[in-house]
């Protein structure tokens, strides 16, 4: 028994050296002596797979905008494999709190299966991760929060969420959900693929693509505040005019074999990027 907990140990000091050492500076993000800077997490071996999408999600800058603080507590909706978690919880780490708020375990969505194993592994060594928990949110089955214990919550987080929710008719009963779990002052932080406002809103959002007015009206009539938009994750490419919807872009690239070429030079879709409070 001694000897196991010595070979795990070791491990994860090895672990700690070699996955999650900065690739510029040898920095660690396993010392809890002092908080790594968003840019140093972003650089990190373990992100290694993600780097290549960073031109389109710009995801230090998004993080920025939306204000996040090492002692925060955050709460990120939906996060999938943890594309964005993988900055967020080593930020987090020594000070704050990270909720994510994951499919159900009876969820109808096909790729739940996948992705709650996923991110429950990823964040599973709390060295790296801090203090993680778990919520729901999950309108396959008509679970919308709570997301987090109500006016707990300094910023919650939300990636390319919106369509989902408008197509199954819960997007206002999710933004409420939101609402009640940020304290007076926090920030909703939204970023979605962006529909032109000269275009017609498909009600249920099957192009995956929405309109920029459309969440904010959303999110004025449950009570929040416009505070700022940013064109940071802006694609002057994208024509949002697609037969099979964003999916024709990359990263899923679902075009004709004929089409993906041009799709890929279009790079991934233009989003919107909003920022909004609950007021004090």
């Amino acid at each position: 028994m001694k000897l196991l907990k010595l070979t795990i140990a070791m491990l994860m000091l090895s672990s700690c050296s070699s996955i999650f050492k900065n690739t510029e500076n040898g920095n660690s993000c396993c010392s809890k002596s002092k908080n790594m800077s968003l840019k140093k997490i972003s650089t990190l071996k373990y992100r290694a797979d993600d780097k290549a999408r960073d031109i389109y999600r710009h995801p230090v800058e998004t993080l920025k905008f939306f204000e996040i603080e090492p002692q925060h507590t955050v709460v990120e909706i939906n996060p999938s494999a943890g594309w964005y978690t993988k900055i967020i919880g080593p930020y987090l780490k020594n000070e704050g709190i990270l909720y994510l708020a994951i499919f159900s375990e009876a969820s109808k969505k096909t790729y739940a299966k996948k992705y709650n194993p996923k991110i429950k592994s990823l964040t599973s060594n709390n060295t790296f991760f801090g203090n993680v928990k778990y919520s729901v949110l999950d309108d396959s089955v008509n679970t919308i929060g709570p997301v987090a214990p109500p006016s707990t919550a300094d910023r919650v987080l939300t990636f390319r969420n919106f369509h989902g929710w408008i197509r199954s008719e819960n997007d206002e009963k999710t933004i409420k959900a939101f609402y009640q779990a940020l304290k007076p002052g926090g920030l909703l932080g939204v970023v979605q693929h962006r529909m032109p406002e000269d275009a017609e809103q498909d009600k249920k959002a099957s192009t995956g693509y929405v309109k920029e007015s459309y969440i904010i009206n959303l999110a004025k009539k449950v009570g929040f505040e416009l505070v700022a938009k940013s064109e940071i994750n802006a694609n002057s490419k994208d024509t949002a005019n697609y037969k099979k919807g964003v999916w024709e872009l990359p990263p899923a690239l679902r075009a004709l074999d004929s089409d993906k070429a041009k799709h890929l030079k279009i790079g991934e879709s233009d989003r919107m990027t909003l920022k909004f409070k609950k007021p004090n």
